[in-house]
């Protein structure tokens, strides 16, 4: 039965007066899914409670950061000390060497690092870093992966940009774009034929190590290994954009899942431990060429703000005190959570591919595998949008896109997965339901 959204309605007709499109944020907006958006008024652990009084468990965690669940009570502490000493100073604090320590024990590729305020900046100062390291313009991205929303990384960017069927964006001029090289994920020999064709103009290669931005799609066997050689026999380098995947599926990240130890990595999300924040960083030899050192500039008031260094200090402190047992946790909840509603579809008739790394998972609505966007792209979103709308209704809030990565954290216990399969087994019956009645 769907609840009522009363005053989240309402507050949408506001916002709409004043935000284009009533969000700060497109996807945020249910365009791709229908039905109203519900307002959010508080968090707690795996639930999100709206405007109306609706509880919804939780499995898109602000997409992504929330890995040990919301307002967790250590980090929420250490936001309000560093709230109760000044929001921002504009200045250097201890707190920003104290959680680049952190993370460069977690991620030994990064030897030095630069905080920022965003994943969109991490990744737009890395590949600004990396051209100006090199000397070189070009950049190859690939297809449904997205790096933030600077200009040259809107080309076939996935995400919002995918969900609202936007083949890039307008404002981006074609001489920005025409140095970006968009090329399909999971093909190595896509990618040595445009070294071929430009075997000293490649700056850098970014890619997600595992997309979570066109729903979760993870790297054929020896795909990034591929792409750590090509890069290195022709001078260029290679950025994991780990925004999503840093500390998410390991507490090193993709690169130590995987094993490839990249020039930079950009990070983000759960560094910040809820609050804005993002990172990039990498080999010495190269982050010296940032100002003021060196001839890159880069810069922002915001940046290692003391509010997201205490939040970030504090997350990755839990994750590397309980590592065994936070992903090992996460780990076994989200296989039971992906292969409990791939079942129930199946029992159903429903056609869905599940795709799962670690706490990152995504249900297709598509019989095809799906190991890249041009495959991902052939869901039936409509389905989804129904899908949606029931879980919705029976108290399970996912992503509102078919192209964005689901997550768990560590406040997903036994009561939540059984109140998602029994979710989803209502979801299902509508779906056919609606089916049977069209036919």
């Amino acid at each position: 039965m769907s609840r009522s959204l009363t005053h989240s309605r309402q507050l949408q007709l506001r916002a709409e007066k004043f935000l284009p499109g009533g969000v700060d944020s497109p996807v945020r907006a249910f365009r791709a899914v229908g039905g109203d958006p519900p307002f959010v008024s508080s968090a707690q652990g795996a639930y999100l409670y709206d405007a109306d009084g609706n509880r919804y468990l939780d499995f898109f965690g602000s997409w992504g950061p929330m890995i040990l669940g919301h307002a967790y009570p250590t980090v929420v502490q250490a936001i309000q000390q560093a709230a109760a000493r000044g929001a921002s100073f504009g200045a250097s604090t201890s707190a920003e060497a104290n959680l680049a320590e952190l993370v460069t024990r977690c991620f030994p590729s990064v030897e030095k690092l630069r905080f920022v305020s965003s994943g969109t900046e991490a990744c737009m100062s890395a590949i600004r870093l990396a051209r100006g390291f090199t000397g070189r313009n070009f950049v190859i991205k690939f297809e449904g992966c997205y790096h933030g929303h600077s200009d040259a990384m809107l080309v076939k960017a996935g995400s919002g940009v995918a969900t609202l069927g936007i083949p890039g964006s307008a404002g981006v001029p074609a001489e920005t774009a025409m140095h970006t090289l968009a090329l399909p994920f999971n093909d190595l020999d896509a990618v040595s034929a445009a070294f071929a064709a430009r075997p000293s103009e490649i700056a850098c290669v970014i890619v997600e190590p595992v997309v979570g931005n066109a729903g979760t799609i993870p790297p054929n066997p020896g795909y990034l290994q591929g792409l750590r050689d090509i890069t290195a026999r022709h001078g260029a380098l290679l950025i994991l954009d780990e925004v999503m995947t840093g500390f998410r599926l390991s507490l090193g990240g993709a690169q130590q899942l995987y094993n490839i130890t990249p020039d930079l990595t950009t990070l983000g999300k759960i560094i910040g431990g809820g609050l804005p924040c993002g990172a990039f960083g990498g080999r010495a030899d190269i982050m010296q060429h940032l100002a003021p050192l060196g001839p890159v500039y880069q810069a922002g008031t915001l940046s290692g703000n003391p509010l997201a260094m205490a939040a970030g200090i504090a997350t990755l402190e839990h994750l590397i005190q309980h590592e065994e047992d936070v992903y090992n946790g996460l780990e076994s909840t989200t296989a039971r959570i992906a292969e409990g509603v791939a079942a129930i579809a199946r029992e159903a008739g429903v056609p869905v591919t599940t795709n799962r790394v670690g706490s990152m998972f995504t249900w297709f609505f598509t019989t095809q595998p799906v190991t890249n966007f041009a495959s991902a792209a052939t869901s039936d979103t409509a389905t989804f949008g129904h899908f949606h709308r029931a879980m919705l209704d029976a108290g399970v809030w996912l992503p509102p896109s078919q192209f964005e990565a689901a997550f768990t954290s560590t406040a997903h216990k036994e009561p939540e997965i059984g109140q998602l399969l029994e979710a989803a087994r209502t979801a299902f019956t509508t779906i056919t339901a609606k089916t049977q009645t069209k036919a």
